[in-house]
C-alpha cells in the first residue's frame, strides 16, 4: 500500500470485525468520536491508520475500510496479556488516574510494552511519505513519538494523552518515568484534555529530566547516541468533544422520541429518571453514586415509586481482576438496594451491564430528567456531553464530578464531588427538584458550549497547532 501524508496511529483500528452466523465476516467502523474527527482529515489529505484489529495472533495485509486505508499490527496473546492488559491497564490505568486502584509494576509488561510500541513506531514510519505528518494517540502508545522520531526525522509528530496526566507525586511511583517522559518529548506537539495535565507533564519534566521548559515549550537536547538533534516539543490542553451532529439529528427522529417515550411507559412512568451510562470502571465512581442513591431512598429523602435510576455499566477489561471484582460488588449493591425497595409493578435500579448502539442510547438519554456523571477521575467524560447535545427541548440536569474534564468546560452543570456522599445526595436531590426554567437556562448553556465546540473544533485545533509546529522546526 502506498505511504500517506497524514497517518494516525492509535492502539485500535477504527473498525470492528463482524462475523456473520453462516462464518463470514466483514468490518464495520467503530462509533467512536475519535474515528469521527480524524476521518474527514484523513480523506481530505490521503491518510492512513495504524492499529490492532483487536483479536491476538491475527496478521492482516494493510487493507481500506469505508474509504480509510488501514495497517493492523499483530500482536500475540502474551503482548496482548502483557503489554495492553497489563502495562497499559494494571500499571498507567490505574497510576495515572489518582491510584484508585493500585498499580502493577512488573519488569516484563515494561518489556513487552516497549517491544510493542516499537512495533507501532516502524509501522508508522513504513506508512507515511516524507516530510509528512503522524498523530499518535494515547497512553498505550507513549514511547511511539521518540521512536518514530529516530526512524524518521523529517516527519512532524503529534501526541494526544485521552486520559488524565498525574502529579508529579504519583508519577514518580513509576519505574520508567525518565523513559516514558522521553518517550513522549519525541512529539513536536502534545496535547491534553486539561490545563492541569499538561501542567503536570511539564513539571514532571523539568524534576525528571532537568530540561529547560518556558511556558508551554519544552527545549529537548540533541541525542548524540541515536543522532536526533535539539527540537522544541510544545505542551497543552485541547479539550476533546464529540460529533454533536448525530445526537442533534437522532433526538429529532420521532421514532427515537417515540423509544424514549416507550422507555418511560416500561419503568412504570415514573416523576424522575436518573440515568447514568459508564463503562465498568473503578474510576468512574458507580459505587458512590449508588450509595448515595440507596442512601437517599433509606432516609426516605426521595420517593421510591417516583425516582428510577437506569444504571448502564457496559462490560471493561473483563480479564483484569480489579474489574472482576468490581463487577461483583457493584452487582451485590444493585442487589440489596432493589430488594430493600422494589414493589412489584416498580424497580428501584435498572442495571443494564451490556453496550448499546447510538440509537438506543439517545432514547436514553431523551427519557433522562437527571445525568449522574460521578467519575472519581476521568480525562474528559463525553458521555456528559452527549447527553446535553440530545437534549432538544434544553431541559434535563447534568450533575457531574468536578474531577472530569469536562467540569472545565460545562460549568452550569451541578458540579460535585463524588467522595462527599452526603454533598452527592443533596445535588441529586437538587437536580430532582430544578425548576423547568433553571433547566432550561442551564441547559441551554451548556448546548451552545458543547455545539460550538465540537469534535471537528478539537481537531482543526491541534493540526493548526502541528502545521505551526512544522513551520517553527
Amino acid at each position: 500500500m502506498d505511504q500517506a501524508e497524514f497517518v494516525v496511529v492509535a492502539n485500535r483500528l477504527p473498525v470492528d470485525r463482524i462475523i456473520e452466523p453462516d462464518g463470514s465476516s466483514h468490518w464495520r467502523t467503530s462509533p467512536g468520536g475519535l474515528v469521527a474527527a480524524l476521518e474527514p482529515v484523513m480523506q481530505a489529505v490521503d491518510g492512513a491508520w495504524v492499529g490492532w484489529p483487536g483479536q491476538a495472533d491475527v496478521a492482516l495485509d494493510p487493507f481500506v475500510a469505508d474509504d480509510i486505508r488501514l495497517i493492523p499490527v499483530t500482536l500475540s496473546e502474551q503482548e496482548v496479556a502483557e503489554y495492553y492488559e497489563g502495562f497499559s491497564n494494571d500499571t498507567i490505568w490505574p497510576l495515572y488516574h489518582d491510584v484508585i486502584s493500585p498499580p502493577q509494576f512488573h519488569r516484563e509488561w515494561w518489556d513487552a510494552f516497549t517491544t510493542v510500541n516499537r512495533r507501532f513506531a516502524e509501522a508508522a514510519a513504513a506508512a507515511v511519505v516524507p516530510n509528512g505528518t503522524v498523530w499518535v494517540h494515547d497512553y498505550q502508545l507513549q514511547l511511539v513519538p521518540q521512536m518514530l522520531r529516530e526512524l524518521r526525522l523529517d516527519v512532524t509528530i503529534g501526541y494526544f494523552h485521552h486520559i488524565p496526566f498525574p502529579a508529579d507525586g504519583l508519577y514518580a511511583q513509576l519505574p520508567w518515568r525518565k523513559q516514558v517522559l522521553q518517550g513522549l518529548l519525541g512529539a513536536d506537539v502534545l496535547g491534553f484534555q486539561r490545563p492541569t495535565d499538561a501542567t503536570n507533564f511539564l513539571n514532571a519534566v523539568r524534576r525528571r529530566l532537568r530540561y529547560e521548559v518556558k511556558s508551554s515549550t519544552v527545549s529537548v537536547p540533541a541525542d548524540e547516541e541515536t543522532g536526533v538533534p535539539a527540537h522544541a516539543a510544545v505542551a497543552r490542553a485541547f479539550p476533546i468533544s464529540i460529533d454533536t451532529e448525530p445526537y442533534r439529528t437522532l433526538a429529532d427522529d420521532p421514532a427515537i422520541q417515540a423509544r424514549a417515550a416507550e422507555i418511560r411507559q416500561s419503568l412504570g412512568d415514573p416523576t424522575t429518571i436518573l440515568l447514568g451510562v459508564d463503562r465498568l470502571d473503578y474510576t468512574k465512581g458507580i459505587r458512590h453514586r449508588l450509595k448515595a442513591y440507596g442512601e437517599l431512598l433509606d432516609q426516605q429523602r426521595i420517593e421510591g415509586e417516583e425516582v428510577t435510576l437506569i444504571q448502564v455499566a457496559s462490560p471493561s477489561r473483563e480479564r483484569v481482576d480489579a474489574y472482576v471484582h468490581l463487577r461483583d460488588e457493584i452487582e451485590l449493591t444493585v442487589s440489596r438496594i432493589n430488594g430493600d425497595h422494589d414493589t412489584v409493578s416498580h424497580s428501584a435500579i435498572r442495571y443494564l451491564h451490556q453496550g448499546f448502539p447510538r440509537e438506543e442510547m439517545a432514547a436514553l438519554y431523551l427519557a433522562a430528567d437527571v445525568m449522574l456523571v460521578t467519575s472519581l477521575r476521568d480525562g474528559m467524560n463525553l458521555v456528559a456531553k452527549e447527553y446535553i447535545a440530545t437534549r432538544r427541548d434544553s431541559t434535563g440536569v447534568l450533575v457531574l464530578s468536578e474531577f472530569t474534564g469536562a467540569a472545565d468546560e460545562l460549568k452550569q452543570a451541578l458540579l460535585v464531588n463524588p467522595h462527599d456522599i452526603e454533598g452527592l445526595k443533596d445535588t441529586m436531590v437538587q437536580a430532582i427538584e430544578m425548576p423547568r426554567a433553571e433547566q432550561t437556562k442551564r441547559m441551554r448553556a451548556l448546548r451552545k458550549r458543547v455545539f460550538e465546540h465540537d469534535v471537528q473544533a478539537w481537531s482543526h485545533a491541534f493540526m493548526t497547532a502541528l502545521a505551526a509546529a512544522r513551520e517553527n522546526q
